[in-house]
């Protein structure tokens, strides 16, 4: 955002305190703010979804997307914004994408909630530090984009990191790479839908696409005998309830940070998530680590400081190219 020129006359009174601060200055903090709240709520899910049991991981999928939906349309209800509807069911296409979006998000979400109900929340955070090189690759591989030396380096490292730990561990790591997998398409299809809809419009339409499953999903676990809803307390039912709230709130904060902190910013901000999931595996869910599995994350910290590295150098060359006179830009 770039302020205008000067005009002449009178100098303008300084707004009143209490107003809501919208200068540049003021939006880059909130949204800063944002990414934080984001990734921090992101990271307490281990201990969240945790509480959910002894509910299965279908189960807990089943009832976040439900209750995602039914928060979603109570926003829309209370904003009164339904013009974008219509429109939308007139173009496939991008139902189409919403579709595949809402698809690989299901199988992120139930992998994530397996996982850190399974005790393997190590897993779940391995996955997410991997992400950023899985973005990287798909870009080569999708986009047909072009890396940078430092960006190749990180995506081989990341390479060797999944290889150690395959060998270490005497399996190759599933669930870390359908997460990082599974997000890194998530992210793709969006940047293919592009800014066609909001973030809310986006999480109501992937939603009502999930819920059918849903539906499905809690029928035949009540068939089975293993529903869990109801039958722990309050406390249980209301977090249950809760985790609509829960799934859209830090997706929303995330929305309204994207749109006011650099890319190179929500690059950085985003490496709480996997820190915190992984800080609550080893030190309140008393998962254990052996010394490989140590040595297999210090790979991969290794291959994400090359790529933030990168990214902090591209940025300052495109900011100095910017800054730099027609004249003396090279030719």
């Amino acid at each position: 955002m770039t302020s205008g020129a000067a005009s002449p006359g009178p100098r303008p009174t300084a707004a009143p305190t209490g107003i809501l601060d919208t200068s540049p200055t003021g939006e880059v903090t909130r949204g800063t703010v944002l990414g934080f709240a984001a990734y921090g709520l992101w990271g307490l899910f281990p201990l969240y979804f945790d509480a959910l049991r002894p509910a299965g991981a279908w189960e807990i999928l089943a009832h976040r997307i439900l209750w995602t939906l039914l928060f979603c349309v109570v926003v829309l209800a209370v904003m009164r914004d339904v013009s974008w509807v219509r429109p939308l069911l007139h173009r496939p296409k991008l139902l189409t994408g919403i579709a595949v979006a809402a698809v690989l998000i299901a199988v992120n979400w139930t992998v994530y909630v397996a996982a850190v109900t399974s005790g393997n929340t190590s897993d779940a955070a391995l996955g997410y530090f991997l992400n950023p090189l899985v973005t990287v690759a798909l870009g080569v591989v999708v986009l047909g984009e072009r890396l940078r030396a430092l960006q190749w380096v990180a995506v081989g490292v990341g390479v060797a990191a999944a290889v150690f730990l395959a060998v270490a561990g005497g399996q190759v790591p599933v669930v870390a790479l359908t997460l990082a997998f599974s997000f890194a398409l998530y992210g793709l299809t969006k940047k293919k839908i592009g800014a066609s809809l909001e973030a809310v419009h986006g999480l109501t339409v992937e939603t009502v696409v999930l819920a059918p499953v849903a539906v499905v999903t809690l029928l035949v676990v009540h068939a089975q005998g293993g529903l869990e809803f109801g039958r722990h307390g309050a406390l249980h039912t209301g977090l249950l309830v809760f985790s609509g709230v829960a799934t859209a709130l830090p997706l929303l904060c995330f929305a309204a940070a994207a749109r006011r902190i650099p890319l190179v910013t929500i690059g950085l901000i985003q490496f709480i998530t996997p820190v915190m999931q992984l800080l609550c595996a080893v030190l309140l869910l008393g998962e254990h680590m052996p010394a490989e599995r140590w040595v297999g994350f210090g790979i991969v910290w290794v291959a994400l400081v090359v790529l933030t590295v990168d990214s902090l150098v591209a940025v300052g060359r495109s900011r100095r190219a910017a800054a730099l006179p027609v004249d003396d830009c090279p030719r």
